[in-house]
């Protein structure tokens, strides 16, 4: 009988498992794959992210960044820079690989090769109401008194919790070995690019000598998504160099009223639906809601009946919401405005200094989405037009 079980090893569950062994229970974490192993994603570190990393953690960066060059559709490009560093790169394989390393340190104990076909609450295999069972593929059961899923963005233990998701996102992806002389040009350098597609965007993230290209853009718009990623490279004059790795992803944003936990169940990360949904970044969200959760699941594994528990999951809930929760609401509005007006984005960060020096403070964790709309009357202001406009629309 474990205290808590973990399913998904990536930056949440490793997170989850980490802060629930810290205060010393015992616990179990489940990943499908062996480690390391790729997985699609930026690898960008923003403040947020480095904030929530376990105590004394040392990022493996490939890269440290300094200036962004913003592009509109590969028109109107400029680049802006700061003296103090942006944010830093990584390589997930090596990055997650690490994080488990801290949560094995902390006492957790790690099984890999091990899929879960689904979590039980009731039933024959749960000995009495403070157990849930997680029924492993090759028809294992595993007892404990808390679970935490972090099995991803089509997570089962997510489908047993019930989330709901609000918004579907493709996002296409290829690692591109360059030499030496194109990896220095992009050195301490990466690219955002604001899409033909609304809502759409691409980026470079150098990382030694490979370049990690990517576009992103609602589900729905696969070939396009798929030209869009052409094009974005050949401008780029990146299509004669093979790719090592072309893969795809999908990032799914929860609604704002879906569940985050059922009985002894709670959910972190993309199986939860976290993430931010106008830049889609998850890094963040998945370290944070990782650690909430499996602060929480050890109080859930210490409630004695199922009152106890119930209460322990929703501070779960209400502790995710009013964080997490206020970033995303504010970053689907920013989502809104971008879809209809990315060049006025554009503008602003590469022509207004206050709106690119927010977009540091963002990366480098010194401030807030929500905080900027608090403090600042004009984005504040922008944000109640919005608001004005989309009830219009409504009513119309």
């Amino acid at each position: 009988m474990w205290d808590v079980v973990v399913v998904g090893a990536g930056p949440a569950g490793a997170s989850a498992a980490h802060a629930a062994a810290s205060a010393g229970r015992s616990v179990l974490l489940l990943e499908k794959a062996e480690l390391p192993r790729y997985k699609t994603c930026g690898g960008g570190i923003i403040g947020p992210s480095r904030d929530a990393l376990p105590p004394g953690f040392t990022l493996p960066l490939k890269d440290r960044i300094h200036a962004v060059t913003f592009s509109l559709n590969g028109r109107l490009a400029r680049t802006r820079r700061s003296k103090s560093m942006l944010f830093g790169l990584i390589n997930r394989p090596e990055f997650d690989a690490a994080l488990v390393a801290e949560a094995e340190k902390a006492g957790a104990t790690l099984r890999t090769g091990t899929a879960v076909s689904r979590v039980e609450q009731h039933g024959t295999a749960v000995p009495d109401r403070r157990t849930v069972a997680v029924v492993l593929a090759d028809g294992e059961t595993v007892l404990a008194r808390a679970v935490v899923g972090a099995d991803g963005s089509a997570s089962r233990i997510g489908a047993h919790v019930g989330v709901e998701m609000d918004q579907v996102d493709l996002g296409l992806e290829a690692e591109i070995p360059v030499p030496e002389t194109v990896a220095e040009d992009w050195k301490g350098r990466i690219l955002i690019d604001w899409g033909p597609l609304p809502g759409s965007y691409g980026w470079v993230f150098p990382k030694g000598d490979t370049l990690t290209v990517g576009v992103i853009s609602a589900k729905g718009e696969g070939a396009a998504t798929k030209r869009y990623l052409d094009d974005f490279i050949a401008r780029l004059g990146l299509a004669g160099f093979e790719p090592a790795v072309s893969s795809g992803h999908l990032t799914r944003c929860r609604k704002p009223d879906s569940p985050l936990s059922r009985g002894r169940v709670l959910v972190a990360g993309d199986a939860a639906g976290l993430l931010e949904p106008w830049t889609r970044e998850g890094i963040s969200f998945a370290l944070r809601s990782g650690r909430l959760a499996g602060e929480w699941a050890v109080k859930v594994s210490e409630a004695q009946d199922a009152v106890d528990a119930r209460r322990q999951a929703l501070n779960y809930a209400f502790a995710v919401k009013a964080g997490l929760g206020v970033e995303m609401a504010v970053g689907k509005r920013m989502l809104t405005v971008f879809e209809s007006r990315p060049g006025l984005f554009h503008a602003a960060l590469t022509g207004v200094r206050p709106a690119w020096l927010a977009f540091a403070r963002i990366c480098r964790g010194s401030t807030t989405l929500p905080d900027l709309v608090r403090t600042h009357p004009l984005a504040r202001r922008a944000l109640h037009l919005l608001d004005e406009r989309q009830a219009r629309a409504g009513r119309g």
